[in-house]
């Protein structure tokens, strides 16, 4: 998402700022249900994360040229629930030799939005989802939408990013909405904002993004949702493991329910998030 990477060096590290002067929601994905025991990692001399540094608000380099991101900064909750700060180590690299790495054995574990596919599933191990990526609708400010959505967008012109999955979800979850689609997100918002749409239905995270931005110049609002689904967007993020590192799965899965128990996860949520996309 080159757009996203542009955003975000824009407003930098004014971010943190800004979202932490906003009430805002903060969903955590992981089941506070599962009973887990905390593992034993004791033989474990080091566990080394693989990641990319062109997937931001997930993970970047700053201006200073340091690793950061949401994902770098679970990392370290991840490894201080468990215990193993001083074992833990986090290395960039590009994201199509993530996978080739960690099945060669240079790392341990993938912190790096690989998609949960069947191919990936065949050769690789996930942990439970910890992200999950929410579909929303944005409208001018002065033009919102009424719940229940159904009813309000009942012929309403929806502008969507043609053949997106965003459209198709469009055609599933709201049959009775006019989409009208454009070849890209900047037109389709574009669209929007001038009122040859009443409505514009796309990715949330993006969308966080675009209305905390100077383009947006406070024009617009979320309106419903957030709407999830795995059909249409995928099963959200997840670490990968080797697929017999069944122990390491184990205790990620443990960490991440500890780090929602003790409220971190919505703190980075809140850190790297404007506007909440959900």
């Amino acid at each position: 998402m080159p757009w996203l990477r542009r955003l975000l060096f824009a407003i930098g590290c004014l971010v943190c700022g800004v979202a932490a002067a906003q009430s805002i929601a903060t969903p955590n994905f992981a089941d506070q249900h599962q009973r887990l025991t905390k593992p034993d990692l004791a033989s474990r001399e080091r566990i080394r994360f693989l990641t990319s540094t062109d997937f931001p608000p997930f993970s970047f380099l700053d201006v200073r040229g340091r690793l950061g991101g949401f994902n770098v900064d679970l990392v370290r909750a991840i490894c201080d629930e468990l215990g193993l700060s001083d074992r833990c180590q986090i290395e960039a690299m590009p994201f199509d030799q993530l996978v080739p790495a960690l099945l060669s054995g240079q790392g341990d574990a993938i912190i790096a939005g690989i998609a949960m596919t069947p191919v990936n599933h065949a050769q690789l191990a996930f942990t439970e989802p910890y992200f999950r990526y929410p579909a929303r609708f944005v409208t001018r400010r002065d033009h919102g939408l009424a719940e229940p959505l159904a009813v309000s967008l009942r012929g309403r012109k929806v502008a969507v990013v043609d053949g997106s999955a965003h459209a198709a979800m469009l055609a599933s979850f709201f049959p009775d909405a006019v989409a009208v689609a454009f070849p890209d997100r900047a037109r389709a918002l574009e669209a929007m904002t001038a009122g040859a749409a009443d409505a514009f239905f796309g990715d949330g995270v993006g969308l966080s993004f675009w209305l905390a931005s100077s383009a947006a110049g406070d024009c617009c609002a979320f309106a419903g949702g957030p709407f999830l689904s795995d059909r249409y967007l995928g099963e959200g993020q997840a670490i990968a493991v080797a697929p017999d590192d069944r122990d390491l799965v184990q205790a990620f899965d443990y960490a991440i329910v500890q780090a929602v128990e003790h409220k971190r996860m919505s703190e980075l949520l809140l850190r790297y998030f404007p506007i909440s996309a959900f």
